[in-house]
Parts: structure tokens; C-alpha cells; sequence
């Protein structure tokens, strides 16, 4: 009877059991009329497995990442909300067919699995008898992952709808045409945290990516996003577990670096932020990618504060109705944990131990890019199927590729974004928020970046605490110069630079090339340190100059004056004293003393090519002649008094041919040849000097000294021989001594031509034109006044003076005292 009892109660409890017991299921599998794929790495291999025999790699003995399996669970309520829907698939079932993708080159078991029908993998090309109701496939979410298995499904064109694979070689849609994804690119984020950068005016920052292909195209997609910029990468790395954090971090300390940029996972960054915290890392800023600025645990941990401040990328937090009430269902039912459980898991189900609590506060990213995924590929098998009034037709057999070409023209509303996908398969909706790691260890929002349909950034700046007690930390290789400055960069930095003013006629433009002083235009100038360029003052003189006016009344005078000699000359023609100073010759001086004048009047006014011409020609022609004139009239006189007795034939061949004016003809000929083999060398033209005065141009006429050399040296050899012969007849009689005139008016040309050059040497301005035109004028007037004027006293006011017996008594006293 105790046995019948105990038996009882054995069978009442085992029946107890089965009536509490659910019949077991798999948390990996759904039956329903279309399959989708899904690939999520519930666990993950983060060292490589060595095994000695070919077999797949046992997942449940790698790490479990809980952030991961919220995301697997919300492929399941995506597709349970769906089938619950009677607007989506009205009489169409969804199911899912999902494996742990741990490892990525060790779980192609289960991706065979998804391509091939009853166990058979059916060749390209052949037409296709069996179906597998696979229709596409949610994730992988790593690149590495993505690329390793996504040519499979491309030869079939099965879409891949990835959650988180953001490498920019999905966007080739010649490799990867059934891949799209409804997270962002890395070029997307990358532009975001370039943009922080600026914001702040960060320029020296170190970027830490991930060992893999996610992490190096970030790096690649960093370095050409801030080639244009003031950015500088100063250190990079790729972060393994192999990494060396001690030995990183005195680098990046030695270097001064403030800005740490992370772009790796969350595993890889969590391992780096507590080597921080141990190593005592301190006085950094911290930009996470959007693979881990939503950690939970990292913000809590202690000692966290002491690394800096951390700003992150993060994707915006969108509530899906109802998930949280799935979780709590899927953690309330009792199922019965043995081994016949595997029979229906692609792997050991253990997220059984967790509770509804802790897969709700986990790390929310990427929960709406696998909710969008679902939907899209639903939206597509919707339209596949021409779904409406309440129903789908089942007799259209859908294929993959019926539901790709559906894929790439979505635009449904979810959670009111507007999803599309663009040519490439990349989203074409959503944003980013930049959140702040603040003090009660929560990931604030404190600004975001949209992409569409424009972009649109913001951060709010106060909202951030930073570890530096209120200033914006900075981060820079060398201090920014002071104004006018240009940088000189040293080393392989642009980032890296030591200041140069820029000097007086040069500036900087800091927006468009802050490492160039840019030379001023010649119409411009500018002061030391300038960060532009002003007009410069345009100088001449003009003829309303006060200087100019007494000049050219000056010249009017001589020609006055010059007049009133000739007059006076004419009317004592016969007169010794006219017959001495050069008779008819006389004449021709004061003639080409006028037409020397007009030179004067060309110093003045706004310089042309004509006035340039005309500024010297007429004088150096002219002058010419007045020079031979002198020369042949002091060797007259010496000729007369001295060389006559010594050489008679000399001087009867002189007066016969009447030599004076064939020397003065060959002087005048050889001068006007001169100066047209110079003017057509080298002819004068308007000369804008920008030397002399960086804030003025003064306006005069370019010449050629070399291709004038000619006709100046031919006026210094006739000066040359007119002194000569002057200063050999000093000793002559008093009223014959024209010598001692012509002498005394040669000193005075010298003299006046040797004070104009010492001041042009050391004067460039514009009043150097009215000393030009002084000099001319005194040239003249020193023949004029001490040639002709002391002659006409005479004639004027000293008759008797002007005999013949007054010049033969002065004759006779010289040959006496000559004789004696």
C-alpha cells in the first residue's frame, strides 16, 4: 500500500511538472509561408579559435554580449508585430530563420543553411525547381562579418538588409547589388565627429579604431575627410588584444593630445576606457562612435570621471511600442531547460538566466535600424505579393531578387521616418545625437546632426561639463599666431607651425591660406602685419603745382630774357664786345637755349609716352649745340692768342673753311644720330615707381641709362673740351677772357648735375620731377647770366668799354707783358 501511495505521488508530480512544462521551442526559429534570414552575433569570438579538426565553432562558449541578443530579440517582436498585423501580410505568414553569427569565418554552417534547399545548395543558372523560402536576410552586424559571407547571397541576389554594417565598400553596388543596410555609413558618422572637431576648434586629436574593416575604413574616410580642414591627425592605432595601452597612451601624452577619437566596438571599447581608468589616463576628451556612446555600464564605472570628457555619436533613442511588453512575455514563460532543447536551437538557448530588466536598460543602438530592416523587407514582400483589401495574392511565387528590386524603391513611414533607400542601398533618412557622458553616468543629448533632406547641426554647449570646470578644452600643436602672421610649418604637421610676420607690402588671408603672406598688387600697399591691402596714393606734379608754376615762369623768363639779348646783341652786332663773345655765334647759343626750354614744361603733368620723349630731347639736342658752340669758341680765342704764332697753317686752315661751324655740325649730327639708335632700343615710356614708398606710386618715365649713354657721354666729352680749352685762355686779357666765363658757367653746369644726381640717389618721390626740371633750367641760365648778361652791362652800361681802341689798348698791354 506505501508503494501504490509513493507511486502515486511520483506520477501526480511528474504530471504536475508536464502541466507547467510548455512544450519546448527555439528562441532561433519561426515557421511561416516566407522566411527571413537572421544573422546576429549573440556571442562573440573575439580571439581566434584554434581547433585541430574541421568543425563549426561552439558559440555559447564565447563571450555573451547582452546588447546584441536585445537586437535578436527584436527581430522576433518585429516579426511577430507583423504577422499580428492585419494590414501588412494580411493572410501571408512571417517566419524567421536566425543563428548566432559568433565568429567570422567560422559559422558558414548556418549560412549555407539559409541558401540551400532540403540540404542542397542548387547551381547558378539552373532554373529553380525547389524554393527556399528564405527571401532575405536580416544583418550580419560587423563589416568584417558582412564582407566575409555577403558574395554568397550576391550570386543569388538575396538581399541583405544590415543593421550595422557601415563600411563604404557596401556602397559598391557593382560588388555588393543586393546589399543595403538602415544604419548610416561610416562616412556619415565620420562627417559628424569632423564636424565636432571644427566646432570646438580641435585641431591635434589621435584616432583609435578598431582592428577591422570597420574600424580602418573609418580611419581611411577620417584622413580624407580632414585633408581640407585645420585637423591634424597627430596619432593613430588600431586597437587589438594585442594592443600595448601603456606604451599607446605615453605616446599620445608625450604628444600633448587632447582629443582621443574611438571608433571601434563597444567589447574593444570598453577594454581601451578601463585601461584608461588603470593607467590613470587623465585630462582627455573622449568621442565615442555610435558603437558604444550609449554604453551602460561604461559611465558607471568607477573612476570613469577621472579620464576626462566623453562626447559621443550616437543614433537617436526611437521607443518601439510594445518591445519592452515582449521582453517581459518571453522572460515569463517557463520552459523546460534539458537536454532535448537543442534539438529545436540552432545553439544553447542560454539567455534564459536574464531578466526582462536587464535586457531593457542595455544599450538601445541599432534597435530601430534592426526594427526598419524587418519592416523594409515586409513592405517588400507586401508589394511582391500586390497585398490590399485585406489580402495577398499567393499565387505569385516571389523570389528574391521580386523582393530586392521592391526593396530599393521603399518609402513607407515608421515611427514617423520616412524610409527610403538611396542608389547605393544606404539610408536615406535619419539623424545622429551627440550626447554628453554627464556626472550621474547617463548619456545626455546635447545637440544633433540631420542629413535630410538638409544638414542641420547643433550642439548646445552648456549643457556639457567639462572636465576643465567651464572652458572648452583645447587641443593644438602650436598656439594659433597673432594677426598678420603667416604660419611656416615645421615637421609633417600642418598643424605644426611657428609665426612669421608678414612684412610691409605683403598680407595674410587666414580663411584662405593662413600659411602664405600674399604680396600686395602694385597699385596696393600694406603695413607690417596687414591682413589686406589699400589703395596706394597716386603722386605726380601737376602743372597747378606751386613749384611747377615759379619753374615754368622761370622758363618763360629765360625765354624772355634770352630775347631781349638777341635784341641787344643785333643792335651792337659791329661792336667788339659781340665780335668777342661769338658773333653770329652767339645767335645760334641763345636760340637753342630757347628751344631747350620746352624740355622744362614735359617735367609736369600726368607722364605719357610723348611727354617721356619730350622731357629730355629737346634738350640733350640742343644743349648739344650750345656746348659745341662754347667748345669751338674757347679754342678760338686760345687759337688767337696762343696758337697762331706756334701753328700758323692751323690757323689758316681754321678761318679759310670756316671749321667752327663744321665742328658744331658734326656735334649736332652725331647727337641726333645717338639718340634715335637709344629712343629705338630703348624708347621712354611711363614708369609706375613702387619701391621707393610701399604706400605711394610716383608716376615718371622709365630710362634706359645704358641705351642713353651714348648722348651723355658725347655732352661730358664736349664739356670735357671746353674746359679744357676755357681754363688754357685764363691768363687772357680782361675783356677777352670769355675763357674764364665759359669756365665759371661749366663749374656751375657740373656742380648743379653732380647735387641733382646725389639727391635722386637718395630721393625717389614725386618732387623729384620739379628738382629734374630745376636742374634743366639752371643749366640754362648759368650760360645766360654769366655768358651773355655781363656782356650786355657792358653794352649798356659801360659804352666806352665797347670800342676798338678800349680792346687794342688791352691787346697791346697783353703782347708787352707776354714779350717781356
Amino acid at each position: 500500500m506505501e508503494h501504490f501511495l509513493a507511486s502515486l505521488c511520483l506520477l501526480g508530480s511528474f504530471l504536475h511538472a508536464l502541466a507547467h512544462c510548455t512544450v519546448p521551442y527555439s528562441e532561433f526559429q519561426l515557421e511561416g509561408d516566407y522566411l527571413i534570414g537572421g544573422l546576429f552575433d549573440i556571442h562573440h569570438a573575439s580571439a581566434p579559435v584554434y581547433r585541430d579538426k574541421p568543425e563549426a565553432i561552439d558559440c555559447d562558449s564565447q563571450p555573451f554580449i547582452l546588447s546584441h541578443y536585445r537586437r535578436f530579440l527584436l527581430m522576433r517582436f518585429s516579426v511577430e508585430e507583423i504577422n499580428n498585423s492585419t494590414n501588412l501580410l494580411p493572410n501571408v505568414s512571417l517566419g524567421y530563420e536566425i543563428f548566432d553569427h559568433c565568429s567570422d569565418t567560422q559559422n558558414f554552417p548556418g549560412i549555407l543553411k539559409l541558401i540551400s534547399v532540403n540540404g542542397l545548395i542548387q547551381p547558378w543558372g539552373e532554373s529553380h525547381k525547389n524554393l527556399s523560402k528564405v527571401i532575405a536576410v536580416i544583418g550580419p552586424f560587423t563589416s568584417t562579418q558582412a564582407l566575409t559571407i555577403a558574395p554568397l547571397f550576391m550570386v543569388d541576389l538575396i538581399p541583405m538588409v544590415s543593421y550595422g554594417s557601415s563600411s563604404s565598400a557596401f556602397s559598391k553596388k557593382v560588388e555588393f547589388p543586393s546589399f543595403l543596410r538602415s544604419v548610416h555609413p561610416n562616412k556619415d558618422i565620420i562627417e559628424v565627429i569632423v564636424s565636432i572637431a571644427q566646432h570646438f576648434n580641435w585641431r591635434w586629436v589621435a584616432f583609435l579604431n578598431s582592428d577591422n574593416d570597420f574600424g580602418i575604413d573609418g580611419r581611411e574616410l577620417f584622413v580624407k575627410m580632414i585633408k581640407d580642414t585645420e585637423i591634424c591627425l597627430a596619432y593613430t592605432t588600431d586597437l587589438n588584444i594585442n594592443t600595448n595601452y601603456d606604451q599607446m597612451f605615453k605616446q599620445i601624452e608625450a604628444q600633448k593630445i587632447r582629443i582621443i577619437i574611438v571608433f571601434a566596438h563597444e567589447m574593444t571599447a570598453e577594454a581601451l576606457i578601463e585601461s584608461a581608468i588603470q593607467l590613470n589616463v587623465t585630462n582627455k576628451v573622449w568621442i565615442a562612435a555610435d558603437t558604444w556612446s550609449l554604453n551602460k555600464r561604461l559611465p558607471r564605472v568607477k573612476g570613469v570621471k577621472n579620464i576626462g570628457t566623453v562626447l559621443g555619436v550616437s543614433q537617436p533613442v526611437v521607443i518601439i511600442p510594445g518591445f519592452d511588453d515582449f521582453i517581459f512575455s518571453v522572460k515569463s514563460q517557463n520552459h523546460c531547460e534539458n537536454a532535448e532543447q537543442h534539438m529545436f536551437c540552432n545553439h544553447v538557448c542560454n539567455g534564459s538566466s536574464l531578466s526582462a530588466e536587464d535586457i531593457i536598460a542595455v544599450d538601445p543602438s541599432f534597435s530601430f535600424p534592426v526594427y526598419s530592416a524587418v519592416y523594409a523587407i515586409a513592405h517588400a514582400l507586401h508589394n511582391a505579393l500586390q497585398c490590399g483589401a485585406g489580402k495577398c495574392n499567393r499565387n505569385i511565387t516571389v523570389y528574391p531578387h521580386m523582393v530586392l528590386a521592391e526593396l530599393k524603391k521603399s518609402n513607407f513611414t515608421l515611427s514617423n521616418q520616412s524610409i527610403q533607400f538611396d542608389e547605393n542601398g544606404d539610408p536615406r533618412y535619419g539623424s545622429y545625437s551627440i550626447v554628453f557622458w554627464n556626472h550621474r553616468g547617463d548619456a545626455e543629448e546635447v545637440g544633433f546632426y540631420k542629413f535630410h533632406p538638409w544638414v542641420n547641426f547643433f550642439i548646445n554647449n552648456t549643457k556639457i561639463q567639462w572636465y576643465t570646470k567651464g572652458q572648452v578644452p583645447t587641443s593644438l600643436c602650436s598656439p594659433e599666431c597673432p594677426v598678420g602672421h603667416a604660419k611656416k610649418q615645421h615637421g609633417i604637421h600642418k598643424c605644426c607651425f611657428h609665426c612669421e610676420i608678414c612684412q610691409n607690402g605683403s598680407y595674410i588671408n587666414s580663411t584662405e591660406d593662413p600659411y602664405k603672406c600674399i604680396r600686395c598688387k602694385e597699385t596696393e600697399w600694406s603695413a607690417e602685419a596687414s591682413t589686406s591691402c589699400t589703395l596706394r596714393a597716386v603722386e605726380y606734379i601737376p602743372f597747378t603745382d606751386r613749384g611747377a608754376i615759379l619753374i615754368m615762369v622761370g622758363a618763360w623768363a629765360l625765354v624772355g630774357l634770352t630775347f631781349a639779348t638777341s635784341v641787344l646783341f643785333a643792335i651792337n652786332y659791329n661792336t667788339p664786345v659781340v665780335r668777342s663773345a661769338g658773333g653770329p655765334m652767339c645767335f645760334l647759343i641763345l636760340g637753342c637755349l630757347c628751344l631747350c626750354c620746352t624740355s622744362v614744361f614735359f617735367h609736369f603733368g600726368k607722364p605719357t609716352v610723348s611727354f617721356c620723349i619730350l622731357r629730355f630731347l629737346p634738350f640733350l639736342s640742343f644743349y648739344t649745340v650750345c656746348l659745341a658752340c662754347f667748345v669751338v669758341r674757347s679754342f678760338q680765342i686760345v687759337c688767337i692768342f696762343k696758337i697762331a704764332a706756334k701753328f700758323p697753317k692751323l690757323h689758316s686752315w681754321w678761318m679759310k673753311h670756316h671749321a667752327q661751324w663744321l665742328v658744331i655740325t658734326v656735334a649736332f649730327l652725331s647727337q641726333a644720330l645717338l639718340l634715335v639708335i637709344g629712343y629705338s632700343l630703348s624708347p621712354p615710356k611711363p614708369y609706375n615707381e613702387t619701391v621707393w614708398y610701399p604706400d605711394k606710386i610716383i608716376l615718371g618715365c622709365d630710362f634706359n641709362l645704358m641705351a642713353y649713354s651714348g648722348p651723355v657721354i658725347l655732352l661730358l666729352s664736349l664739356c670735357s673740351l671746353c674746359f679744357i680749352f676755357s681754363y688754357m685762355g685764363k691768363d687772357l686779357p680782361k675783356n677777352y677772357n670769355e675763357a674764364k666765363a665759359i669756365t665759371f658757367c661749366l663749374l656751375l653746369l657740373i656742380l648743379t648735375w653732380i647735387i641733382f644726381a646725389t639727391v635722386y640717389m637718395l630721393y625717389r618721390g614725386k618732387y623729384i620731377q620739379t628738382l629734374n626740371a630745376l636742374a634743366v633750367l639752371s643749366s640754362l641760365y648759368s650760360f645766360l647770366l654769366f655768358y651773355f648778361l655781363p656782356k650786355c652791362c657792358i653794352m649798356i652800361f659801360q659804352p666806352h668799354k665797347n670800342t676798338q681802341q678800349y680792346f687794342q689798348g688791352l691787346i697791346q698791354n697783353y703782347t708787352k707783358t707776354i714779350s717781356q
